[in-house]
């Protein structure tokens, strides 16, 4: 189990800068708040809390169990903890998940940086134009739309070229501040709206009657991607992290910061959209259709949607780090030399696997896979197939293959007050979350429904 060959994060906040740089990314800015503007606003908030501590907090302990008692990437980490078995299959669908889910998550980062570019040249500030029509143009010219996502693929691979503490690290450690100091700037200024009192209600205050059974699914599979999940890119995270770090200290630090940037994600959109007339249930577009109308009806609009987009960009590029650090680190196991020539491999595979994902809005709109475009249908596989089955056996690998003593230290290490909590996770983590990931799991597939 020796590190001595391999980088190590250079102290607990580098660690969890990065962490949780690739939990917040497309989950808290991009998602979150359609899918809470969708489901019922307070009262979806109020549970998807519940669920990312009761579902969220122990999975991602059980992932940092996993990189930290090795010191290995996702693949080596499962040989060594259960030789003689095939358990290192969850490792390698981790990276094959991780690299499907690069190839439409890059589509997205590249639409960011062409609405960045749009920003700065001042093509949005115009209230006369038609944002949805704007998008639909942007996303659907194939020659703009595989630029941008090669821009954004090649700006990853730059970072992740230069190994952990020269490039994941230090990038993280200044964007991640950056972009909680950018949400709060929003934040403030959306607050101060008129009218947007409105959306903080909206927004806080729960109304018990909305919560229904796609209510508490919608919330239950928002806290479970919403740290990323199931793919084991946090075991390779963890893998890289000194014995000495308490794991559970930096398992709630993790998730609080996660929250929190939901929370701020919350603040800075709903208000607004309230105060300005528009609908909290636009949608997947509504960071790109609704905000840049938003902002530009607003004194200093366009200097608050520039750095709205820049803090967009960090969350994205950030996660980005972490897809493509776990198929770079499986590929150099052995020779960390190959690192630069790793990444390059790595971000060109990725760039052709997404080109059906990036034309599946243009060109090719009209190809279908099971009546979904490729986006929809990459996505679909990943975050309703891939992901909570991953999960699923990372929690019953831990809880039944893993040696309960071996657990038990790396829970404890560095922690004084950890021990007495142990046993709760360990018996949340054998009995509790697996039952709760199959009924997400059945629920998503259409093989079980629940009703009110």
């Amino acid at each position: 189990m020796s590190q001595s060959n391999r980088e190590q994060w250079t102290s607990r906040f580098g660690f969890i800068m990065a962490a949780a740089g690739s939990a917040v990314g497309l989950g808290a800015i991009w998602k979150f708040p359609y899918v809470a503007g969708t489901s019922g606003g307070g009262a979806f908030f109020l549970l998807f809390i519940i669920f990312t501590l009761l579902i969220g907090l122990p999975l991602l302990l059980c992932e940092f169990v996993i990189g930290r008692s090795t010191g290995k990437e996702a693949v080596s980490a499962y040989k060594e903890l259960a030789p003689k078995t095939k358990w290192h299959w969850v490792g390698i669908m981790g990276v094959v998940t991780c690299f499907l889910l690069f190839s439409f998550y890059s589509v997205v980062g590249g639409w960011i940086l062409i609405y960045f570019g749009k920003a700065l040249t001042g093509a949005l500030s115009n209230p006369a134009i038609s944002y949805e029509g704007l998008f639909a143009e942007t996303i659907s010219d194939p020659f703009i739309a595989l630029g941008a996502q090669l821009l954004f693929i090649v700006i990853t691979i730059l970072v992740v070229s230069r190994g952990v503490q020269n490039g994941i690290e230090k990038a993280n450690k200044y964007m991640f501040p950056a972009l909680f100091i950018l949400f709060l700037v929003i934040m403030v200024r959306s607050l101060t709206l008129p009218g947007a009192w409105e959306g903080i209600v909206f927004f806080l205050k729960p109304d018990i009657s909305r919560i229904d059974s796609s209510t508490i699914l919608a919330a239950m599979g928002q806290s479970f991607f919403a740290l990323s999940l199931g793919a084991s890119a946090m075991a390779t995270y963890t893998s890289y992290l000194d014995k000495n770090v308490s794991l559970t200290r930096s398992a709630v630090s993790v998730v609080s910061l996660n929250l929190m940037i939901s929370l701020l994600a919350g603040l800075a959109i709903f208000p607004a959209v309230f105060a300005l007339g528009f609908s909290p249930a636009q949608g997947p577009g509504l960071l790109f259709q609704v905000l840049p109308a938003v902002f530009s009806q607003i004194p200093l609009g366009g200097f608050f949607l520039i750095c709205f987009l820049a803090l967009f960009f960090f969350a994205t590029i950030t996660s980005a780090f972490s897809l493509l650090e776990i198929t770079v680190a499986s590929l150099t196991q052995k020779k960390p030399e190959k690192r630069r020539k790793a990444s390059w491999y790595a971000g060109l595979g990725v760039f052709l696997l997404g080109i059906p994902s990036c034309l599946s809005y243009g060109v090719w709109s009209d190809v279908l896979i099971f009546d979904k475009s490729f986006f929809d249908a990459a996505d679909y596989l990943v975050s309703n197939l891939l992901l909570p089955v991953g999960a699923l056996f990372i929690s019953l690998f831990v809880s039944f293959k893993m040696k309960r003593e071996l657990l038990q230290s790396e829970f404890v290490r560095g922690s004084k007050i950890a021990s007495r909590f142990f046993g709760i996770w360990y018996a949340v983590v054998r009995y509790v979350l697996p039952l709760l990931i199959v009924l997400v799991f059945l629920n998503v597939i259409g093989i079980v429904r629940f009703t009110q």
